[in-house]
Formats: structure tokens, sequence, C-alpha cells
């Protein structure tokens, strides 16, 4: 969870599960890892009862939801060569009613983890607030680590952004700089190479179904959007992997693959609850979403195996 629990350092630009980052430049051939999102503990409750805007005061469901989900992870072979939540960990905004029980108790559930599989948390419009302030990210960076970094895994390059400071930073422009400075360094790294691949994680959607459909809650504004997409085009990102959405969505345009998972908590449409499958080939990458109960009962499918071999 945080940098103290031997799970994963969220240290920017560090080590990889005690592996130096130089050690893990190198292709060492395929190998995959899970996509999580919104686990959002309050959130079921908070949209039963139709007070999304409550923190929630019953978590118990989305507590075995986690519970499951880690059952699940731990049981597939081979190994994941890590496990990320891309963001609204927990439904209580920051300062508000519940949130130090729901991120204790999100805590609690996921130290069920198989050491030997790193967990990687993404920042969340819910962890941060919806306007972030330097005083809700450092609390975020206190609980769960940094709301950005860089880390290697196997040759590829993989890039862990706060979405947040997209969406709204005007009430933290030192930390939106910041950010922006170093991702603009990061791509220029991601485009002069040595990287296999490059992959991106943050909470929220580049886009819901096209680059060019309209702004809303659930995606980036247009301007933004459109300006992020070119930068990551050009610095040959294969994939951004997100949450945010609570259903399943995405698209491929130009080269670039939006990744928009549903959650382990809360559904708002009609996928199951779940996590994503992602293999990481030599060529590309190749995904799939699982229901929690399929992924514990069945594992991962077998054309997706054959891929790792």
């Amino acid at each position: 969870m945080a940098a103290d629990n031997n799970m994963f350092l969220r240290a920017r630009d560090r080590t990889y599960a005690g592996l130096t980052e130089d050690e893990e430049r190198e292709w060492k051939g395929p190998f995959y890892f899970i996509q999580a999102a919104d686990p959002q503990l309050g959130l079921m409750k908070a949209w039963k009862v139709g007070d999304c805007d409550g923190g929630g005061d019953e978590w118990a469901d989305e507590v075995r939801l986690t519970k499951q989900a880690v059952q699940a992870v731990n049981k597939l072979s081979p190994r994941p060569r890590f496990m990320v939540i891309c963001g609204d960990l927990v439904h209580a905004m920051p300062g508000t009613d519940y949130r130090e029980e729901q991120e204790r108790d999100l805590k609690e559930a996921l130290k069920g983890i198989d050491p030997g599989i790193p967990l990687v948390f993404v920042s969340g419009n819910h962890d941060l607030g919806n306007t972030p302030t330097p005083e809700t990210v450092e609390l975020y960076r206190c609980g769960w680590g940094d709301d950005y970094f860089s880390f290697w895994v196997g040759g590829v390059l993989c890039l862990v952004l706060n979405s947040q400071l997209f969406f709204d930073g005007s009430a933290c422009p030192e930390q939106r700089d910041a950010h922006e400075a170093w991702l603009e360094e990061q791509l220029q790294r991601a485009a002069q190479g040595p990287c296999h691949h490059t992959l991106i994680f943050q909470h929220i959607p580049l886009y819901l179904r096209s680059p060019d459909e309209e702004d809303d809650y659930f995606n980036l504004q247009r301007a933004v959007r459109e300006s992020l997409m070119k930068r990551f085009q050009q610095a040959g990102v294969k994939a951004v992997f997100s949450g945010h959405y609570h259903r399943n969505a995405g698209g491929f345009h130009n080269g670039l693959d939006m990744v928009v998972s549903s959650a382990i908590g809360c559904q708002l449409g009609t996928d199951p609850h779940g996590v994503r499958v992602v293999v990481v080939t030599e060529k590309g990458v190749v995904h799939r979403y699982y229901s929690l109960d399929q992924l514990s009962e069945s594992g991962m499918d077998e054309d997706l195996k054959k891929l790792l071999a």
C-alpha cells in the first residue's frame, strides 16, 4: 500500500518490487499484470439511497468484493508482475465522515495480496477531491504514496499520472505545474527509448467512446484530451488505462488504446464486478475484462496464457 508495507515502493523513478531500474529496463519476454479500478468503499450504499454526495455509511460489500479480487489474483499462475488500482480507492472525499475508516478497511482487505505481487495505486477524484488542494494531495501521499511517478518492468516504462490535475488543478497550481514538467520529461524519455513499450495509468479516461465526444463528468475536457493524445502518440505510448466510469468502455485511435475498466465496487451499468488481465507481448498489449467470479473459478483464458509462452 504505502511505502512502508513492502508491497510497492511508491516513489518516483526508484525501484520496482526491490529490483533496480536498470534491471527492469531490459525486455525479458511477455508478461502480464492486473488492472483494477474503483473499489470505492461506501459508494454502493450511497448510490442505493441516492446520496452520492455523502460518504456512504456502509461498505461491507466493497470489502467483500476487494477480498474476492485479491483471492482471485492470488490463485493465478503464473502470477502477475503487479496489480494496479486506477483510483477512487474510497468514496468519502478528503476531510469528510467515514474517510479514515474506509481507508483503514481497504488497506486491511488488500493485505491478503501475495507479497510477490506489488500493488500500484493511482489517485482518483474521490481520493484527492474534484478540485484537489495542496492539503488533499499531501494527505493522499501520506496515506498511499506519490500521486504521480514512473517505474520500469520488463523493459516497459509505466507512468502513473494524477488526472485530477488535468481535470481541475486550479487550487494547486504549483503541483499542477510540477506534474506537467515531470510528464513532459517522461514523454521525451519514452520517445527517445530504450523502452520496449510505454503504458499510462490514470483515473479519468481521455474519452469514453470517441476522441471527439462532448465533455462529460466521466472524461477529460476536449482541449486537454486532444493535447494529451497528441503528446502520448508522439511519445509512442501504447495504451492508457483508467477507471472512473464504473463501466467498460474505451477505443483505439491512431495507435493509442484507451482502456476504460469497470469497477471492483459499485457498477453503474450492466458489467459485473471485475478486473482486467493485461498481457504485454513484444508486439503490443492484449487485455480482457473478467468478472471476479469468472477469474476466481476459471482463471485466465488459455489463449492469453499462450501469449506468455
